[in-house]
């Protein structure tokens, strides 16, 4: 996907996730029990609603995206003194090998064209026996689009991949991944909460 889409809906982002708050409000306590006291690189962190709900449990968090016009907003307003934001591809870091404890990347392996990538690169950013947290988007096995996903693609917002929960499960374990906890949670468009690891 264009970074230009990104860009334009950056300012909005976040007021349009508001309706999600159950959704939200679930992965605010869940990755910020697993980031206690760890360095954490969060990929994909749009206006970073994410990054600066976890921070007072991580040691420091690195958040990122692709679309420089998010990382603008994500600057906006209070920023914890242990975040910092920064453009960057996920599927090509500029980050050392082992450099993270733990990395966040919600909702956003179902845009990336080739997440593979994205994940070879997670797999060598990571610390040994360190975890990764991939929320995603999932879809129903019809098909058929609900109301949300007939609006984004009026706007723009395409996805390259339209996993069930079990699609999505298999492709991580088919890269290497063992899961750990995993969860459902309702919401406009269903969420798959996951913890893995390598």
């Amino acid at each position: 996907m264009k970074k230009t889409v990104w860009d334009f809906f950056a300012p909005i982002y976040e007021a349009s996730m508001k309706s999600q708050k159950n959704i939200y409000d679930y992965l605010y306590q869940n990755i910020s029990r697993a980031a206690e006291g760890k360095m954490v690189l969060e990929l994909a962190t749009g206006p970073g609603m994410i990054a600066k709900h976890i921070a007072a449990a991580a040691k420091s968090v690195v958040a990122t995206d692709f679309a420089p016009n998010m990382i603008e907003t994500a600057k906006k307003g209070g920023v914890p003194q242990n975040v910092t934001f920064e453009v960057a591809d996920a599927t090509s870091l500029p980050y050392a090998d082992k450099s993270f404890d733990l990395v966040v990347i919600a909702n956003a392996l179902h845009i990336i064209p080739d997440p593979q990538k994205a994940l070879a690169q997670i797999k060598r950013v990571l610390k040994d026996g360190g975890l990764l947290i991939a929320p995603n988007f999932i879809f129903r096995k019809s098909g058929a689009k609900n109301l949300w996903q007939k609006i984004l693609a009026l706007v723009g917002i395409m996805f390259a991949h339209e996993w069930t929960a079990e699609e999505y499960l298999a492709f991580l374990r088919e890269n290497g991944l063992k899961i750990g906890k995993s969860q459902i949670i309702k919401g406009r468009i269903d969420l798959l909460y996951v913890e893995c690891a390598f």
